[in-house]
Protein backbone atom coordinates (compact mmCIF):
# COMPACT_ATOMS: atom_id res chain seq x y z
CA UNK A 1 0.00 0.00 0.00
CA UNK A 2 1.37 3.99 -1.04
CA UNK A 3 2.89 5.19 2.26
CA UNK A 4 3.49 9.00 0.53
CA UNK A 5 1.61 11.42 -0.35
CA UNK A 6 2.46 14.42 -2.56
CA UNK A 7 0.98 18.03 -1.64
CA UNK A 8 1.96 19.87 -4.42
CA UNK A 9 4.79 18.55 -4.40
CA UNK A 10 5.67 18.46 -1.03
CA UNK A 11 6.31 14.39 -0.43
CA UNK A 12 5.01 13.32 2.82
CA UNK A 13 5.91 10.28 4.07
CA UNK A 14 2.71 8.35 5.91
CA UNK A 15 4.98 4.77 6.92
CA UNK A 16 4.18 6.11 10.58
CA UNK A 17 0.76 7.80 10.86
CA UNK A 18 0.19 11.30 11.12
CA UNK A 19 -2.96 13.86 13.04
CA UNK A 20 -4.56 16.33 10.80
CA UNK A 21 -6.15 18.55 13.67
CA UNK A 22 -9.75 20.19 12.97
CA UNK A 23 -10.33 23.78 13.19
CA UNK A 24 -13.68 24.58 12.28
CA UNK A 25 -14.72 28.14 11.61
CA UNK A 26 -18.40 27.16 12.28
CA UNK A 27 -21.25 28.28 14.75
CA UNK A 28 -22.23 25.01 14.82
CA UNK A 29 -20.24 21.90 14.43
CA UNK A 30 -20.84 19.18 16.53
CA UNK A 31 -18.16 19.29 19.35
CA UNK A 32 -17.90 23.00 20.69
CA UNK A 33 -13.94 22.22 21.47
CA UNK A 34 -13.22 22.90 17.97
CA UNK A 35 -15.23 25.79 16.70
CA UNK A 36 -13.12 28.64 16.29
CA UNK A 37 -13.47 32.38 14.59
CA UNK A 38 -11.21 35.15 13.76
CA UNK A 39 -9.89 36.25 16.75
CA UNK A 40 -9.45 32.61 18.00
CA UNK A 41 -7.93 30.91 15.23
CA UNK A 42 -4.35 31.79 15.96
CA UNK A 43 -4.22 30.27 19.36
CA UNK A 44 -6.11 27.17 18.49
CA UNK A 45 -3.83 26.35 15.54
CA UNK A 46 -0.67 27.63 17.05
CA UNK A 47 -1.63 24.65 20.27
CA UNK A 48 -2.24 22.38 18.04
CA UNK A 49 1.14 22.75 15.67
CA UNK A 50 2.74 23.10 19.43
CA UNK A 51 1.21 19.16 19.68
CA UNK A 52 2.27 18.18 16.83
CA UNK A 53 -0.03 18.27 14.53
CA UNK A 54 1.13 16.90 11.14
CA UNK A 55 -1.54 18.75 9.20
CA UNK A 56 -4.30 21.50 10.00
CA UNK A 57 -7.84 21.08 8.51
CA UNK A 58 -9.81 23.85 7.93
CA UNK A 59 -13.82 23.94 7.37
CA UNK A 60 -16.34 26.62 7.30
CA UNK A 61 -19.77 24.29 6.53
CA UNK A 62 -20.44 21.75 9.83
CA UNK A 63 -20.72 18.74 8.29
CA UNK A 64 -22.85 16.95 11.24
CA UNK A 65 -26.23 15.51 11.11
CA UNK A 66 -28.93 18.33 10.36
CA UNK A 67 -26.68 21.06 10.13
CA UNK A 68 -27.92 24.14 8.61
CA UNK A 69 -27.18 25.24 4.94
CA UNK A 70 -24.20 27.81 4.46
CA UNK A 71 -23.67 29.95 1.14
CA UNK A 72 -20.77 29.66 -0.76
CA UNK A 73 -20.15 33.02 -0.46
CA UNK A 74 -20.58 32.57 3.27
CA UNK A 75 -18.00 29.79 3.75
CA UNK A 76 -15.11 31.58 1.14
CA UNK A 77 -15.51 34.34 3.69
CA UNK A 78 -14.98 32.07 6.42
CA UNK A 79 -12.01 29.61 4.87
CA UNK A 80 -9.96 31.70 2.43
CA UNK A 81 -8.91 34.45 5.13
CA UNK A 82 -7.81 31.76 7.68
CA UNK A 83 -6.04 29.32 5.01
CA UNK A 84 -4.19 32.38 4.13
CA UNK A 85 -3.33 33.28 7.56
CA UNK A 86 -2.38 29.86 8.43
CA UNK A 87 -0.18 29.42 5.51
CA UNK A 88 1.90 32.54 6.60
CA UNK A 89 1.86 31.90 10.00
CA UNK A 90 2.80 28.17 10.08
CA UNK A 91 4.31 27.39 6.94
CA UNK A 92 5.39 24.42 7.40
CA UNK A 93 2.43 22.89 8.39
CA UNK A 94 0.26 21.35 5.12
CA UNK A 95 -3.04 23.25 5.41
CA UNK A 96 -6.21 20.89 3.90
CA UNK A 97 -9.29 22.26 3.42
CA UNK A 98 -12.35 20.49 4.52
CA UNK A 99 -14.97 21.58 1.77
CA UNK A 100 -17.46 19.96 -1.06
CA UNK A 101 -17.54 22.70 -3.16
CA UNK A 102 -14.94 23.22 -6.31
CA UNK A 103 -15.09 26.69 -6.53
CA UNK A 104 -14.29 26.97 -2.27
CA UNK A 105 -11.63 24.33 -3.23
CA UNK A 106 -9.98 26.18 -5.78
CA UNK A 107 -9.72 28.96 -4.00
CA UNK A 108 -8.41 28.18 -1.12
CA UNK A 109 -5.94 25.97 -3.01
CA UNK A 110 -4.71 29.19 -4.11
CA UNK A 111 -5.07 30.53 -0.48
CA UNK A 112 -1.91 28.28 0.13
CA UNK A 113 -4.12 25.08 0.62
CA UNK A 114 -2.45 21.73 -0.53
CA UNK A 115 -5.06 19.18 0.33
CA UNK A 116 -8.71 18.93 -0.45
CA UNK A 117 -10.61 16.35 2.27
CA UNK A 118 -14.51 16.02 0.25
CA UNK A 119 -17.16 14.43 2.23
CA UNK A 120 -18.53 14.68 -1.17
CA UNK A 121 -17.11 12.36 -2.59
CA UNK A 122 -16.79 14.54 -5.49
CA UNK A 123 -20.53 15.21 -5.91
CA UNK A 124 -19.53 18.43 -7.61
CA UNK A 125 -18.25 17.37 -11.09
CA UNK A 126 -15.77 19.99 -11.11
CA UNK A 127 -14.14 18.62 -7.79
CA UNK A 128 -11.30 16.28 -9.90
CA UNK A 129 -10.34 19.09 -12.46
CA UNK A 130 -9.62 21.52 -10.15
CA UNK A 131 -7.64 19.39 -7.67
CA UNK A 132 -5.82 17.90 -10.41
CA UNK A 133 -4.90 21.50 -11.98
CA UNK A 134 -3.28 22.57 -8.84
CA UNK A 135 -1.47 19.27 -7.87
CA UNK A 136 -3.40 18.98 -4.92
CA UNK A 137 -3.64 15.83 -2.50
CA UNK A 138 -7.03 14.76 -2.41
CA UNK A 139 -9.36 12.92 0.60
CA UNK A 140 -12.25 10.39 -0.93
CA UNK A 141 -14.44 9.94 1.99
CA UNK A 142 -17.81 7.71 1.58
CA UNK A 143 -21.33 9.22 2.40
CA UNK A 144 -24.55 9.26 1.50
CA UNK A 145 -26.88 11.98 0.59
CA UNK A 146 -26.04 15.15 2.84
CA UNK A 147 -25.95 16.34 6.28
CA UNK A 148 -29.51 17.21 6.02
CA UNK A 149 -30.36 13.62 4.83
CA UNK A 150 -27.83 11.22 5.35
CA UNK A 151 -28.90 9.35 8.62
CA UNK A 152 -32.02 8.13 6.57
CA UNK A 153 -29.93 6.21 4.82
CA UNK A 154 -28.49 4.26 6.49
CA UNK A 155 -29.56 0.66 4.70
CA UNK A 156 -26.84 -1.52 3.27
CA UNK A 157 -27.43 -5.03 1.93
CA UNK A 158 -23.40 -5.56 2.71
CA UNK A 159 -21.61 -2.59 3.90
CA UNK A 160 -18.18 -3.44 3.30
CA UNK A 161 -19.04 -4.34 -0.17
CA UNK A 162 -21.17 -1.57 -0.71
CA UNK A 163 -18.54 0.94 0.43
CA UNK A 164 -15.63 -0.74 -1.79
CA UNK A 165 -17.76 -0.50 -4.44
CA UNK A 166 -18.32 3.32 -3.96
CA UNK A 167 -14.68 4.02 -3.57
CA UNK A 168 -13.57 1.95 -6.84
CA UNK A 169 -16.33 3.97 -9.06
CA UNK A 170 -15.13 7.59 -7.33
CA UNK A 171 -11.24 6.23 -7.85
CA UNK A 172 -11.82 5.69 -11.14
CA UNK A 173 -13.51 9.22 -11.99
CA UNK A 174 -10.57 11.02 -10.29
CA UNK A 175 -7.79 8.68 -11.65
CA UNK A 176 -9.14 9.33 -15.17
CA UNK A 177 -9.03 13.39 -14.49
CA UNK A 178 -5.56 13.15 -13.31
CA UNK A 179 -6.11 13.47 -10.06
CA UNK A 180 -2.77 11.26 -8.25
CA UNK A 181 -2.87 11.49 -4.81
CA UNK A 182 -5.83 10.51 -2.85
CA UNK A 183 -6.71 9.22 1.17
CA UNK A 184 -9.60 6.95 1.56
CA UNK A 185 -11.87 7.78 4.61
CA UNK A 186 -14.54 5.23 5.20
CA UNK A 187 -16.32 8.42 6.47
CA UNK A 188 -17.08 7.45 10.48
CA UNK A 189 -20.84 9.07 11.10
CA UNK A 190 -21.69 9.43 7.63
CA UNK A 191 -24.72 7.70 6.40
CA UNK A 192 -24.36 4.92 9.21
CA UNK A 193 -25.80 3.56 12.74
CA UNK A 194 -23.45 3.21 15.54
CA UNK A 195 -23.33 -0.69 14.54
CA UNK A 196 -22.25 -0.07 11.39
CA UNK A 197 -19.31 2.50 12.03
CA UNK A 198 -17.99 -0.12 14.87
CA UNK A 199 -18.37 -3.06 11.61
CA UNK A 200 -16.09 -0.81 9.40
CA UNK A 201 -13.67 -0.07 12.06
CA UNK A 202 -13.38 -3.81 12.97
CA UNK A 203 -12.51 -4.74 9.43
CA UNK A 204 -10.47 -1.31 8.27
CA UNK A 205 -8.03 -3.27 6.90
CA UNK A 206 -10.58 -4.44 3.84
CA UNK A 207 -9.71 -1.24 2.60
CA UNK A 208 -5.96 -1.69 2.30
CA UNK A 209 -6.62 -3.49 -0.98
CA UNK A 210 -7.05 0.33 -2.62
CA UNK A 211 -3.69 0.75 -2.29
CA UNK A 212 -4.08 4.27 -0.94
CA UNK A 213 -3.26 5.88 2.32
CA UNK A 214 -6.45 5.21 5.05
CA UNK A 215 -7.63 8.04 7.43
CA UNK A 216 -10.14 7.92 10.32
CA UNK A 217 -12.19 11.11 11.61
CA UNK A 218 -13.06 9.59 15.21
CA UNK A 219 -12.57 11.90 17.49
CA UNK A 220 -15.66 12.46 19.56
CA UNK A 221 -18.04 11.01 17.16
CA UNK A 222 -21.53 9.70 18.57
CA UNK A 223 -19.89 6.21 18.58
CA UNK A 224 -17.96 7.14 21.10
CA UNK A 225 -20.74 9.24 22.84
CA UNK A 226 -23.83 7.86 22.22
CA UNK A 227 -22.34 3.85 23.16
CA UNK A 228 -20.94 5.32 26.48
CA UNK A 229 -24.01 7.44 27.46
CA UNK A 230 -22.14 10.84 27.39
CA UNK A 231 -21.33 13.93 25.64
CA UNK A 232 -18.86 15.07 22.74
CA UNK A 233 -17.14 17.02 25.85
CA UNK A 234 -16.43 13.49 27.76
CA UNK A 235 -15.78 11.30 24.68
CA UNK A 236 -11.91 11.65 24.59
CA UNK A 237 -10.72 8.67 26.30
CA UNK A 238 -13.06 6.83 24.61
CA UNK A 239 -11.35 8.61 21.29
CA UNK A 240 -8.32 7.09 22.26
CA UNK A 241 -9.49 3.71 22.72
CA UNK A 242 -10.94 3.87 19.11
CA UNK A 243 -8.23 5.60 17.70
CA UNK A 244 -5.84 2.71 18.58
CA UNK A 245 -7.72 0.16 17.14
CA UNK A 246 -7.52 2.33 13.73
CA UNK A 247 -3.70 2.30 14.12
CA UNK A 248 -3.78 -1.40 14.59
CA UNK A 249 -5.90 -1.65 11.50
CA UNK A 250 -3.35 0.29 9.14
CA UNK A 251 -4.78 3.90 9.03
CA UNK A 252 -2.04 6.16 7.87
CA UNK A 253 -3.79 9.25 9.37
CA UNK A 254 -6.27 10.58 12.24
CA UNK A 255 -8.06 13.43 12.16
CA UNK A 256 -8.82 14.62 15.73
CA UNK A 257 -9.75 17.61 17.64
CA UNK A 258 -6.95 16.63 20.43
CA UNK A 259 -3.45 16.69 18.96
CA UNK A 260 -1.01 15.81 22.07
CA UNK A 261 -3.85 12.55 23.04
CA UNK A 262 -3.42 11.71 19.25
CA UNK A 263 0.27 11.93 18.54
CA UNK A 264 0.89 9.40 21.87
CA UNK A 265 -1.43 6.97 20.71
CA UNK A 266 0.62 6.76 17.64
CA UNK A 267 3.89 6.95 19.84
CA UNK A 268 2.18 3.95 21.96
CA UNK A 269 1.28 2.04 19.04
CA UNK A 270 4.91 2.76 17.21
CA UNK A 271 6.42 0.65 20.55
CA UNK A 272 4.00 -1.84 20.28
CA UNK A 273 5.02 -2.48 16.59
CA UNK A 274 9.05 -2.49 17.48
CA UNK A 275 8.78 -4.29 20.80
CA UNK A 276 10.86 -7.67 20.16
CA UNK A 277 13.05 -10.09 22.24
CA UNK A 278 12.03 -13.65 23.67
CA UNK A 279 8.51 -14.37 23.25
CA UNK A 280 8.97 -18.01 24.44
CA UNK A 281 5.95 -19.09 27.09
CA UNK A 282 7.42 -20.12 30.36
CA UNK A 283 5.63 -23.41 30.28
CA UNK A 284 6.50 -24.13 33.82
CA UNK A 285 4.57 -21.29 35.41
Amino acid sequence: MNRTVNLKGLLVDLSVARVMGILNITPDSFFAGSRVDGDTLGAQAARMVGEGADFLDVGGYSSRPGASEVSEAEELARVVPAIEFLAREFPAVPVSVDTFRARVAEEALRAGACMVNDISGGADADMPSVVARQGAAYVLMHRRGTPQTMQQLTHYENLLAEVMEYFYTHLATLEAAGVTDIIIDPGFGFAKTAEQNFLLLKHLEYFEALGRPLLAGLSRKSMVWRTLGITPDEALPGTVALQMVALQKGVSMLRVHDVREAKQDITLHQQLMLAHGNNAVNKGV
